[in-house]
């Protein structure tokens, strides 16, 4: 009964409807021991929150048998949904965001809804700052507005697409001017540049749209640029600077509801793997709409 056992590695692999879990543990006595198990869902138009219900489940099963309860002691580090949070809890807190947003008080425009995180146990001026950006499987904010910084052939694609962007002439009008590239980076929530044109951002501009945060994300004239500037605006970016505490953007309140659990999922999934000491880190998780009360889910 004095036995430790570690998660050694866990492999979770999905397709469009299947989930196959494979967990490896460690004994402490050189012995390595599989729990393989794979999962089915139904033809579902959001299939990932059905997949992290099925993790959930399979985990709090396999792991409340004989002997694992009871003799071993498990350490979940990157996988949230083995430990701290279930679905259906984030669900519920889901259900009662959108029924007051989108009932008791509903407003004229599309709530954002974000995740707020306040840290423990962490000193940013010691510890590493950490940073890192994710791909979510539904665009959470459908209006960020986007700029292309380009060259003519990325001008013409971005009239096309109805994308605001601006040319080398442009950006040298700018001169370098403080004032005029902070009220730029201001005006967009993010860049898109011509991959040709990418290395001489620094030098047009200066570090300003870098100190922003918003330092251009290259586009090939080989990629679909509607298809990339989906892709950016499905992006959400953790960085941890001076404070405890920070914020995303994982979703809207005229999101269907099962699309806003996956997003918020994988958005706290990635955030304890981020941090140095996984959930011993994590303080507090709340989900809020721009005008809705905060909703605690940690």
């Amino acid at each position: 009964s004095g036995i430790e056992v570690r998660v050694k590695s866990v492999d979770v692999l999905t397709s469009q409807r299947d989930v196959g879990a494979k967990v490896a543990l460690w004994d402490g006595q050189r012995q390595t021991l599989s729990y393989p198990q794979s999962f089915s869902t139904s033809a579902s138009p959001h299939p990932q929150a059905e997949k992290f219900t099925a993790l959930d489940n399979f985990f709090s099963q396999a792991f409340s048998a004989e002997p694992y309860h009871k003799n071993f002691n498990f350490f979940w580090k990157t996988v949230a949904i083995m430990s701290k949070i279930t679905v259906a809890g984030v669900r519920q807190n889901v259900e009662n965001l959108l029924n007051y947003s989108l009932n008791e008080k509903k407003r004229n425009f599309n709530e954002t809804v974000e995740l707020q995180i306040g840290l423990k146990n962490y000193d940013p001026q010691r510890d590493k700052r950490f940073s890192g950006t994710i791909k979510l499987p539904t665009v959470p904010r459908p209006n960020m507005a986007i700029c292309i910084l380009g060259d003519q052939h990325d001008l013409d694609r971005a009239k096309h697409h109805n994308i605001d962007a601006m040319s080398v002439d442009d950006l040298k009008k700018l001169n370098k001017n403080k004032k005029l590239i902070k009220k730029l980076a201001r005006k967009y929530d993010a860049f898109l540049a011509s991959e040709g044109l990418i290395k001489q951002i620094p030098r047009l501009l200066g570090p300003g749209l870098s100190k922003a945060g918003k330092f251009p994300t290259p586009v090939s004239h080989a990629e679909d640029m509607a298809a990339k500037v989906t892709d950016v605006k499905s992006t959400i970016k953790f960085q941890l600077k001076k404070v405890l505490c920070l914020g995303v953007a994982i979703g809207n309140v005229e999101m269907e509801k099962e699309a806003l659990v996956a997003n918020l999922m994988l958005a706290i999934n990635y955030l304890v793997s981020l941090l140095k000491k996984g959930w011993q880190n994590v303080g507090s998780l709340v989900i809020k709409a721009s005008m809705s009360p905060p909703h605690r889910v940690y």
